[in-house]
C-alpha cells in the first residue's frame, strides 16, 4: 500500500486538518483553530466539515481565515492537484504577515509533562503505585526523551521494550505508560496515528523469579479452600497463569477449560484444562461474579497478602503460584512438552513441537490429572 503523502505542517493559530483513515468518503476533517485551553494544552475545536483530501481542507481553512467560509462551500472548493506552489506560498505569506514562527513540535519528555498534568493533576485521585508505575515507565523511556513526539514510530517504541535489561514487570510498566501516553496524544491530537497500539513484550520465557508453595503451605490453603481469597490462590496454583490473565480469561465450564494468556505470542489465547481439584472453586466464582477476578490486581494482591498472613505462612507473591504449577507439573511427570504449552513457554528451536506439536483437549487433560490432590 502507497504510503500516504506528508503535507507542510500549519502555523500556529491556522487551524488543522487530522486524517480519520482509510475507509471513509471524506476522510480528513477540517478544525478551526483551537480557542478554549486545558490545564494540559488547547481542546481541539469542532470540525468544520470533512473533506476527500488534505488540498481541499486546506483550502477551506484558507477561506475560513480569510472570512469568507460559508457551511457547504467545500462541496464547491476545487482540489488542484497543482495546488502545492500555492499552499507553500499562502503558508509563507500568512507566516510572514503575522510573524508566526512554526509551530513548536514538542518531545516525548514534553508531552510527558502534559501527561502527567493530564492523568494525575486532573482532580481523580490515582494511588501512588499508579504514580511509581507511570514514573517507571517514563525512566524506562530514555531512548526516546529527547525525540519529537509526532516523529516517532512504531519501531522506536518496540526497540526501547525488547533493549530494557530488567524483567517482565518492568517491561509491563513500559508497555502500559506507552498505550497510555499515546491515548492522551490522539485525543489531544498531537499524533494522527497510534503507534503504541502493537507493542508487545517479546520474551519468550519467564524472567520473573520465583519461590513455589511447599506441600505443607498447599495444605494449609486446601483446609481453607472456603475463604474467596484462598480460593482464588488454589484456581492459581492448579492452572498456572499470569495475575493480570485472570481479569480476561475465559473459563468454559461445559468443557473444562481455561482460555486466554497475555504477554507473548506462545502465552496468548492457549488452553489449559480446568484440573478436577479446582472445578467447584472455579464454578462458584463464576456462579458469584460471572467472572474469575472481578477485583483489580493490585486489590487481589493486598488481599493475598493478608490472608496469607493470617494462616501464618510465608510472604508468597501471585506469580509463586505459577510457579507452583510449574514445580507441580515436574513433581508429577507431567510431560515436558505439555507443561509448555500449559505455561504458555515458548518452545525456541524446537521446530518438532513448535510446527508439529498438535495436542488435543483431552491430551492435556490426562497429563494435568497426574497432578494429584490427596487432601481435599
Amino acid at each position: 500500500m502507497a504510503k500516504r503523502k506528508k503535507y507542510p505542517k500549519l502555523p500556529n493559530g491556522f487551524g488543522s486538518i487530522r486524517y480519520l483513515g482509510e475507509g471513509r468518503r471524506n476522510p480528513y476533517a477540517v478544525h478551526p483553530p483551537a480557542t478554549e485551553r486545558t490545564p494540559y494544552g488547547f481542546k481541539p475545536s469542532k470540525a468544520l466539515c470533512y473533506v476527500d483530501s488534505w488540498t481541499r481542507g486546506f483550502l477551506v481553512l484558507n477561506a475560513y481565515k480569510a472570512g469568507t467560509y460559508t457551511p457547504g462551500m467545500e462541496i464547491e472548493v476545487p482540489d488542484s492537484k497543482q495546488a502545492d506552489v500555492l499552499i507553500q506560498r499562502l503558508l509563507a505569506d500568512y507566516n510572514r504577515i503575522t510573524g508566526n514562527a512554526v509551530e513548536e513540535r514538542p518531545t516525548f519528555s514534553q508531552v510527558y509533562k502534559d501527561f502527567w498534568k493530564y492523568k494525575y493533576e486532573s482532580g481523580k485521585e490515582y494511588s501512588k503505585s499508579s504514580k511509581d508505575a507511570t514514573t517507571k515507565g517514563y525512566k524506562n523511556c530514555k531512548p526516546l526523551h529527547e525525540k519529537i513526539f509526532a516523529d516517532l514510530k512504531h519501531a522506536d517504541l518496540q526497540k526501547v521494550i525488547d533493549a530494557c535489561p530488567h524483567g517482565t514487570a518492568t517491561k509491563e510498566f513500559i508497555v502500559t505508560f506507552l498505550k497510555q501516553i499515546y491515548r492522551y496524544a490522539i485525543i489531544y491530537e498531537l499524533v494522527e496515528k497510534n503507534q503504541a497500539a502493537h507493542i508487545q513484550i517479546n520474551t519468550s520465557e519467564d524472567d520473573e523469579h520465583g519461590t513455589p508453595f511447599s506441600k505443607e503451605e498447599l495444605e494449609s490453603l486446601w483446609k481453607n479452600q472456603d475463604n474467596e481469597t484462598i480460593s482464588m490462590i488454589l484456581i492459581m496454583c492448579y492452572s498456572g497463569f499470569r495475575l493480570t490473565a485472570y481479569k480476561s480469561l475465559e473459563a468454559n465450564l461445559e468443557e473444562g477449560f481455561f482460555k486466554g494468556g497475555i504477554k507473548t505470542a506462545a502465552s496468548k489465547g492457549r488452553i489449559v484444562p480446568i484440573h478436577s481439584a479446582i472445578l467447584p472453586l472455579v464454578e462458584r466464582r463464576m456462579s458469584d461474579y460471572g467472572e474469575l477476578m472481578p477485583e483489580s490486581t493490585a486489590t487481589f494482591r493486598k488481599s493475598m497478602y493478608a490472608a496469607l498472613e493470617a494462616l501464618q505462612i510465608g510472604r508468597h507473591t501471585p506469580h509463586d503460584c505459577r510457579h507452583t504449577f510449574s514445580a507441580l507439573c515436574e513433581e508429577y511427570k507431567v510431560a515436558e512438552n505439555d507443561r509448555k504449552r500449559m505455561l504458555g513457554h515458548s518452545f525456541g528451536a524446537d521446530i518438532t513441537n513448535r510446527i508439529y506439536g498438535h495436542r488435543t483437549l483431552d491430551d492435556l487433560r490426562t497429563e494435568i490429572e497426574k497432578i494429584v490432590v490427596t487432601n481435599l
